[in-house]
């Protein structure tokens, strides 16, 4: 049926007329945009959306924009600052959560988004997905490298705790330092789990590392990060990145106890040391006191035995050494029987000396008769007289000696001290009589005597007492001795 005429003009008309009984009014688009924004936000005022995180991107505000999506839709989404401060794991791209919140449009784009007012991770598969995901990243940075790992003390003076102050770890640390070997102990109390956690811990760390050597607070040698047992959830602060890096940048070596033997988490990674419990931390960080004596005692005694045991050996080499000897009586017999020898030798010779000599003396007495004797005088008179002294002889030696004593009488002139002071010259002499040479030398002397050839004469040095002259050819007056 072809339309009416009324029909025609209302489809083909330029300008929008309303015709009577129309309900259906002209809305704007704020009005259109402002009902579907109501629309949405009283159908879905509360609503928890699971899903993978894409686009995560925080603004230079602190929003956190993100997108949620799965196999076949994606739901755009925001996350005020105020709601962001309070998640409790940092959001990644790939991560699956469950997110609560409403959903809400956005009238300048046309779209529809959801306010994020909490977020979680989906199961415990996500967050273990989310701990090795970080784990990796951090492992290419260098975190948990072994070179990177540092050597504990011995026996570290000050022991810095990280824990909660309420719980049982803490006291059972103290309890083990107490029994092993008693060490100054500062805690850093800080909350183990839940929001701000993770900040609270990276926080102790670094403090301790930033402690002076030698200020009010005693900077400590070690540094124990230690909690109790959990789950996963419970643990996840320590799963951290803050808490990694912190770790890993602290100066002091760290030692990570958190959980049980089963539990790891990213700050064992990072740390110096793994303990499987708190107590065992305590147990790495010192040794046992009473070993330690045992160990000092045993050392003493073995450099006693060091000390003794070269006289031992030395008084046990002596004593073989002597058993080896020959005794003195068989080392001397050769030599007294020898002795004995020569002594009977030397009696026969001195007893056949004697008779020599005695036959000696009796030939020669009957040489030495009177007339001999006399025989050998005459001889040796007429000797003498034959010899007669030539008077040149005596004369010639008599002329050399006395030429030589000439010679020796000018050498002796020329060299008279007194000859010269004829001349003019003046010898210097100090109060006991000696000569001085030297200006330097008579300066020191409190009285000097000077020497003409006529005579001498007293003088004093400037500066010096006057003394009275000293005769010529009398000695220094003999120096007077002192009462004590």
């Amino acid at each position: 049926m072809p339309p009416s005429p009324e029909e025609d003009d209302l489809s083909a008309g330029l300008v929008a007329k309303e015709s009577g009984g129309d309900n259906a009014a002209a809305l704007s688009v704020s009005e259109i945009s402002a009902l579907l924004k109501r629309t949405v936000e009283d159908r879905f005022g509360f609503v928890r959306v699971r899903g993978e995180l894409s686009g995560v991107k925080r603004a230079a505000s602190g929003h956190l924009y993100l997108a949620l999506k799965d196999e076949a839709a994606r739901l755009d989404a925001v996350m005020w600052r105020g709601t962001v401060s309070r998640l409790a794991f940092q959001p990644e791209d790939g991560l699956e959560v469950i997110a609560t919140g409403k959903l809400t449009t956005y009238p300048g784009r046309s779209n529809y988004q959801m306010v994020v007012e909490r977020m979680e991770i989906a199961g415990e598969g996500a967050l273990l997905a989310l701990l090795a995901k970080t784990k990796a990243r951090l492992e290419a940075e260098g975190l948990f490298a072994t070179e990177r790992k540092r050597a504990l003390p011995f026996l570290p003076r000050v022991i810095g705790v990280v824990t909660s102050t309420t719980g049982a770890v803490i006291r059972d640390i103290l309890h083990r330092l107490a029994d092993r070997f008693p060490t100054h102990v500062l805690v850093w109390p800080v909350l183990v789990q839940g929001q701000g956690a993770a900040e609270q811990v990276a926080a102790a760390v670094r403090g301790f590392s930033a402690l002076a050597p030698g200020g009010a607070v005693p900077r400590p040698d070690l540094v124990i990060v230690a909690r109790g047992g959990g789950s996963i959830e419970d643990l996840w602060a320590f799963n951290e990145e803050v808490v990694v890096r912190a770790i890993a940048e602290c100066s002091i070596p760290v030692i990570s106890a958190v959980g049980h033997e089963t539990d790891t988490t990213l700050a064992d990674f990072a740390a110096d040391r793994r303990a499987p419990t708190p107590t065992a931390a305590a147990e790495m960080a010192v040794p046992v006191r009473e070993e330690l004596l045992g160990q000092l005692a045993e050392l003493g005694l073995r450099q006693r035995r060091a000390v003794v045991r070269p006289l031992q050996l030395g008084r046990e080499r002596l004593e073989g050494r002597v058993q080896r000897l020959p005794a003195p009586q068989a080392l001397l017999s050769p030599q007294m029987q020898r002795l004995d020898e020569l002594a009977e030798r030397l009696r026969r010779g001195l007893i056949d000396r004697t008779a020599t000599a005695r036959t000696a003396l009796l030939q020669q007495a009957g040489r030495l008769s009177a007339p001999l004797l006399r025989a050998r005088v005459e001889r040796s008179r007429d000797r003498l007289a034959a010899t007669r002294l030539a008077p040149t002889l005596v004369g010639t030696r008599i002329a050399a000696a006395s030429e030589r004593l000439d010679s020796l009488a000018r050498i002796m002139a020329s060299l008279n001290p007194y000859r010269v002071l004829e001349r003019g010259y003046v010898q210097v002499l100090s109060a006991d009589g000696r000569t001085l040479t030297s200006k330097a030398a008579a300066a020191t002397e409190s009285a000097l005597t000077l020497r003409f050839h006529d005579g001498e004469l007293g003088v004093v040095p400037a500066g010096s007492r006057p003394a009275a002259p000293r005769k010529a050819g009398s000695a220094a007056p003999p120096e007077q001795g002192k009462l004590l």
